[in-house]
């Protein structure tokens, strides 16, 4: 069989205004022609390549119909097959010669593979996930295989499956009392500090669409993920898991959530030749407000429209969300309790190539209004809203945060910034108990250099803390729902783990699990926003090294300070605390036998060399200056 070539046309003479040889490259046109200054065509050369001379005219015409043949049904020759006219689409390129299975002894009849012997490369099992199925949404349902309430033809179905397994021992401040302790003998106000988290999370996704699964979105998708979790979390002192010291200090648990319940409806294009367009999702949906999560990441139900505008340039989403309820020890959607008074408002636009090439520059604005005045305790028994902390009646509050942030790269330099002020009302200052201003503000900036197989990094970041507890403005930046992909993220020992503030409240921590604010809040999943708090400042340095295609390794030190102490000075009764937290010092392997993220392996290990204001706040007997933190993690993805 003759292979096919395209002809080559040769090279025309340049025209009289053509610039030089050795100019510089143009940069590419955009649909409306418009070039972006800047970008360079990918494989430009500067001079032509030589003439390629055509020697095999045959190649460019059409096969006969000959060359295009239909599945062997098993019956006679595998030479005697039926000719057909053409293939209807591309996912059936590859697959139309597929053998069948017997449907008397379920096995594929091999002599197909003997007369071409390439097709054992095209044809593998559905639950292949590296090759194409239907179950990966490759292939569209076929007619007589669909539902009947699926209308029309291509509808895809796609199913992806997670685990996602934890191993955590880990090291924090656990304060007790006497009459809980578990050493009676042990007379001070931390008790030992070891403990060990291990979960094990099931998530299930089903995605049913209509459209394309590639180049343009889809005109209707119906989609759902459940999750289920199991943990066992044994620690040294009572009073840490349950309210009630005689539950003891091991705690097995598990529950399922409804993590995505959605549909997807495509409204229109702006444009049909470029697909610029904008569609409607309702249901529990996920929404990240900014490029690293640090103030809303989460999935809750709401109503989103979305789209994009010039050629796919820009970007824009006008969402609202309606809180739902968390379960306590899995931080799972919990459907069956009421949902929250907590409602968020957000909008924000992207644009690409602004205001230099390669970098996105996004502005939204976001509000949150809060009227939780109900008195809300956890599945363990500990309150949460209101916080334990000040004079403890409830609250409520609302904010606006105006952000604008960039990602991506100037040149050789990748950068990543975040910036957001908070304004707004608090209902219930609890250190005066009268209504007070939110005045606020975060940034955040990451640069990174690239250099072969090594990423080296900086990071910083600062979150105003209140100066002043009693003037009825809070200054301190606290979050909606954060998980920050900065600075270590989960493998950082000060954002995998929760703190908490013993002396100034009960149930409350200095940080939330998954969180890098200093927020003192009962807890990031079911608490409220507080910006009555000491803030939050880190700088570090860090680096990624490939050592090879399937490993890779991460190490990170940054050193954290608390932007103010007054607060925590207020609440702690003592006439001055030392800003500095400490170093958090982590080192992180990455290993993905498969060159995928179907298999995914994790271990990390992170110390807090313990400041000035931590020993100041956690000394126990002069022992209280280093933790530690391992996690282990297994991904398994389908």
């Amino acid at each position: 069989m003759l292979a096919l070539a395209a002809p080559v046309a040769e090279a025309a003479p340049p025209p009289a205004d053509a610039p030089p040889a050795d100019a510089p490259a143009a940069g590419p046109a955009t649909a409306d022609g418009a070039l972006i200054d800047g970008r360079r065509r990918p494989g430009y050369q500067k001079t032509l390549p030589d003439k390629v001379e055509q020697d095999n005219p045959g190649a460019v015409n059409a096969p006969p119909p000959e060359a295009f043949y239909d599945k062997w049904d098993g019956e006679g020759s595998p030479s005697d097959l039926v000719v057909d006219t053409g293939v209807p689409d591309r996912w059936r390129i590859t697959s139309s010669l597929c053998p069948k299975k017997d449907t008397a002894t379920g096995k594929v009849n091999s002599a197909l593979y003997t007369l071409f012997p390439r097709l054992a490369h095209v044809c593998h099992s559905g639950l292949d996930p590296f090759h194409h199925n239907t179950l990966k949404g490759d292939r569209p349902l076929a007619a007589g295989k669909k539902p009947g309430f699926l209308k029309g033809d291509d509808w895809y179905f796609i199913a992806n499956a997670v685990s996602d397994t934890v191993v955590e021992p880990r090291s924090f401040p656990i304060p007790v009392g006497n009459q809980t302790t578990t050493d009676p003998d042990f007379n001070d106000t931390f008790g030992r500090s070891h403990s060990l988290v291990l979960s094990q999370t099931f998530i299930a996704g089903f995605s049913l669409l209509k459209g394309e699964t590639a180049f343009k979105p889809p005109v209707v998708e119906y989609r759902v993920a459940i999750a289920g979790n199991i943990n066992h979390v044994q620690v040294p002192e009572r009073r840490v898991l349950y309210v009630e010291p005689s539950k003891g200090t091991k705690r097995t648990d598990g529950f399922i959530g409804l993590q995505e319940a959605f549909i997807d409806y495509h409204l229109g294009r702006f444009d049909s030749s470029r697909f610029d367009f904008v569609s409607l999702r309702m249901g529990i949906q996920p929404f990240q407000a900014d490029f690293r999560g640090f103030l809303f990441n989460d999935n809750q139900l709401g109503v989103r429209m979305f789209g994009n505008r010039d050629n796919n340039r820009m970007q824009f989403n006008l969402a609202w969300f309606w809180r739902i309820e968390k379960e306590t020890n899995s931080g799972l959607n919990n459907i069956a309790a009421p949902m929250r008074k907590d409602w968020i408002l957000t909008g924000n636009i992207y644009r690409q190539d602004f205001p230099f090439v390669g970098l996105t520059s996004q502005i939204s604005a976001t509000y949150n209004i809060n009227r939780e005045t109900r008195i809300t305790t956890d599945a363990n028994g500990f309150p949460v809203r209101p916080a334990l902390i000040g004079d403890l009646r409830p609250r409520r509050y609302h904010v606006l945060y105006l952000g604008y942030g960039v990602d991506g790269h100037v040149g050789r330099l990748n950068l990543t910034g975040q910036f957001y002020c908070a304004f707004g009302k608090d209902r219930n200052n609890v250190l005066t108990s009268e209504p007070a201003r939110i005045s606020a503000f975060f940034g955040a900036a990451e640069l990174s250099y690239d250099r072969n197989w090594a990423r080296l990094r900086v990071s910083a970041l600062y979150a105003s803390g209140d100066s002043d507890p009693y003037d009825n403005v809070e200054k301190g930046f606290d979050a909606i729902f954060e998980n920050p992909q900065f600075a270590g993220a989960d493998t950082s020992y000060w954002i995998r783990q929760t703190i908490p503030f013993a002396g100034g409240g009960r149930v409350i921590g200095i940080n939330g699990r998954n969180g890098i604010l200093n927020s003192l809040r009962s807890s990031k999943e079911q608490g409220q926003s507080n910006f009555l708090n000491p803030g939050t400042a880190l700088a570090g340095v860090g680096g990624d090294f490939d050592l090879t295609p399937n490993f890779r390794l991460t190490a990170n030190a940054n050193h954290l300070w608390f932007a103010n102490t007054a607060v925590l000075q207020e609440l702690r009764n003592e006439g001055s605390i030392p800003r500095s937290i400490g170093w958090d010092l982590s080192l992180a392997t990455t290993w993905r036998p498969m060159a995928a993220q179907n298999v995914v392996f994790r271990l990390s290990g992170a110390v807090l060399e313990a400041g000035k204001g931590f020993r100041d706040l956690f000394d126990q007997r002069g022992h209280g200056t280093q933790f530690y933190s391992v996690l282990g993690n297994l991904t398994l993805a389908f």
